[in-house]
């Protein structure tokens, strides 16, 4: 992927041929749309005519392009519109009519007031996927209750485990919620898809955060209650433990973790301790399950004694997981990111030089591409209302009475 292969034109793409309309603001939904845009699809962002609230935080170098919003909107066209009016209401319907994929995370009530539920269209739509992502489950009490990605981490345990580490229930810090939410929506908008293409039927995709990141959380943490009765209290006992953690070296941080008994052998031996290397209490599953604390605290108590080199050094020899500490700051210099060209300067038409992410997921015959900027709220809105049949005076109309936000270029 070259710097200015946001401006290329389309290639052959896995999703190449399929429309996504993402009616969906802030993280969770956006980042969804994107991917499946970086996939091949064409993305239709539908945001207010003055762009969605993402677009208003900084930094920023002009209105409506945040970092954030740049972040999660490539591979789109912006439609702006005001869905409060009939007539920008209309306009969706019309949009939907040969779309595939419907994102929103607005709240079930919202959705209902501007008459776009899924109850309320599917009749009209049989065929579309209606992807809808919400902190709480439709059916639940809590249904139309604000969820915040620190909401979720609270409402599904993750907090809780923090508290169990640190004693304190912190956030995790990074919007894990929205964006394990974002991949839960792609691949049920996609499985979804499939299903249509044997049955002819769409359907609504229900994706509640808070249900997400439990079952999530779950899958190790469930640990001695998964049986009936419980073998054991909840919580999986290596990542519960508080001195699991980055450890300080003579010179940095780093991530040792000798992982088999035969790891921790070999890392015995190294530290001067082969007094313990037959020692039950690390050479044994039950034992590690009972003493991973003192083990932990050993590889803590003697990382500082060689420097991160030293010790990449003989764990890469003795096959001992291990990972120097990345300084999120420096990640534009790391030579693993550099190397794969994992991040890239591209030129904005607007913005300028910024900084974009490559899709990580490499395929062999359908790559992922990065084709179009993050754009302005409302660019293309005069573009895709062409297309689905407005005439340029119509479109001339709804933008001079505020249903539609659109720059008025060429394409009038």
């Amino acid at each position: 992927m070259s710097a200015n292969s946001a401006t290329t034109d389309q290639i052959t793409s896995a999703l190449a041929g399929v429309r996504v309309v993402d009616m969906s603001t802030v993280v969770m939904g956006p980042f969804a749309a994107q991917i499946m845009g970086d996939l091949g699809a064409d993305v239709i962002k539908v945001e207010p005519p003055d762009g969605e609230s993402t677009r208003r935080l900084h930094p920023q170098r002009h209105p409506g392009m945040s970092a954030l919003a740049m972040n999660v909107n490539r591979n789109k066209r912006s439609l702006g519109v005001n869905l409060k009016d009939p007539r920008g209401r209309e306009i969706l319907l019309k949009l939907l009519e040969n779309t595939d994929i419907l994102v929103t995370n607005m709240r079930s009530g919202a959705l209902q007031r501007l008459n776009l539920d899924h109850h309320q269209i599917a009749d009209r739509f049989p065929r579309l996927i209606y992807c809808h992502a919400q902190g709480f489950r439709s059916d639940s009490v809590l249904a139309n209750r604000a969820a915040y990605d620190e909401i979720v981490q609270a409402a599904s345990g993750l907090s809780d485990l923090m508290r169990r580490v640190t004693g304190r229930p912190y956030y995790v810090p990074t919007v894990l919620g929205d964006k394990l939410c974002s991949l839960t929506t792609v691949y049920s908008a996609l499985a979804a898809l499939h299903s249509r293409d044997r049955t002819g039927r769409g359907q609504l995709v229900e994706v509640p955060m808070t249900d997400t990141l439990l079952a999530f959380n779950l899958v190790e943490h469930m640990e001695g209650l998964t049986f009936e009765p419980p073998l054991g209290p909840i919580g999986f006992s290596r990542s519960v433990t508080p001195t699991h953690r980055a450890v300080a070296t003579k010179d940095g941080w780093a991530c040792i973790l000798p992982y088999s008994v035969r790891n921790i052998q070999d890392f015995l031996v190294f530290i001067g301790r082969p007094d313990l290397a037959e020692d039950p209490r690390f050479t044994t599953p039950a034992g590690l399950v009972q003493h991973q604390a003192e083990l932990y605290e050993l590889i803590e108590e003697t990382a500082v004694r060689a420097t991160t080199a030293e010790w990449e050094r003989f764990c890469a020899e003795h096959s001992i997981p291990f990972a120097p500490l990345l300084d999120i700051e420096k990640v534009t210099e790391d030579p693993y990111v550099t190397e794969g060209e994992l991040i890239q300067v591209a030129e904005h038409p607007t913005e300028g030089a910024y900084r974009v992410v490559r899709p990580p997921v490499r395929f062999s015959a359908t790559p992922a591409t990065i084709r179009r900027h993050c754009p302005r709220p409302g660019e293309q809105s005069a573009e895709v209302l062409s297309e689905i049949g407005y005439p340029a005076e119509a479109i001339r109309d709804l933008v001079a009475r505020g249903v539609v936000g659109a720059e008025l270029v060429d394409v009038l």
